[in-house]
């Protein structure tokens, strides 16, 4: 059986700006291949309602699961959970359970729950709430869509709550080999390797540094036995 698919839907015009670094997708595609999910795509877009509905609906309907990050906070901006609502044209509006967990964490704060605050607690009809130890406000699962926030602590304890719930697959092992010679040295005899381990991905990466070039080959599969095998094999091809 192949594994569940994945898709990561990256929100925030500071994104494509250049003024943040995402850091979320990096720590999604690890802990997904840990559990056996495959990560097939990563989208980012702005903040533009049609931009989040037309996203959301494409990758819902390709992936598994989807996984958004961004756009959920107590600012005009954040209009993430309207357009996944918007996406599968259910209403939205505050929710008493999501409304009870900012009050009692702005409560032991001395803050108040203004409203501002409480568009944190607006959730989609038919959502589930996603845990957030960490600042309180909840994500949520709407059909397969994981709606978190941007902020990579709380971004990544959102993400422990939610992978426990999810079916995987097999987990992607990998090898590697550093292999000082251009790739236009190694490219034939690397394709024919990949040629006899078609269950196998073969990828080459390119390095320069202290006066040295080579190329990092890496496989990865998720039969051990077979991932052993061709490594074998490339380090013959290639000894050091």
């Amino acid at each position: 059986m192949p594994n569940p698919t994945a898709a990561m839907l990256v929100i925030g015009d500071e994104i494509l700006s250049g003024r943040t670094r995402d850091a979320n997708m990096h720590h999604l595609a690890k802990e997904l291949t840990h559990v056996g999910i495959d990560l097939c795509e990563v989208r980012v877009v702005s903040d533009k309602a049609d931009a989040i509905t037309d996203a959301v609906k494409a990758l819902s309907a390709a992936y598994t699961h989807v996984f958004t990050s961004g756009g959920i906070g107590p600012t005009h901006d954040d209009i993430t959970a309207d357009n996944v609502a918007r996406a599968f044209g259910v209403p939205i509006d505050v929710r008493h359970d999501a409304r009870a967990i900012l009050q009692a964490h702005y409560d032991r704060q001395g803050l108040e729950l203004n409203e501002a605050r409480l568009r944190m607690a607006r959730i989609p009809e038919g959502a589930k709430l996603i845990d957030n130890p960490v600042s309180a406000a909840p994500g949520f699962i709407l059909g397969n869509v994981h709606v978190m926030a941007g902020v990579p602590s709380i971004f990544n304890a959102m993400l422990a709550s939610v992978l426990p719930t999810l079916t995987g697959g097999a987990p992607v092992l990998s090898q590697s080999l550093m292999i000082h010679r251009g790739e236009g040295d190694i490219a034939g005899p690397l394709r024919a390797l990949a040629e006899r381990y078609p269950d196998l991905s073969f990828g080459s990466y390119p390095f320069q540094r202290d006066g040295a070039h080579g190329a990092q080959v890496v496989i990865r599969g998720q039969d051990g036995a077979r991932l052993d095998a061709a490594m074998t094999e490339l380090h013959a091809m290639f000894p050091a």
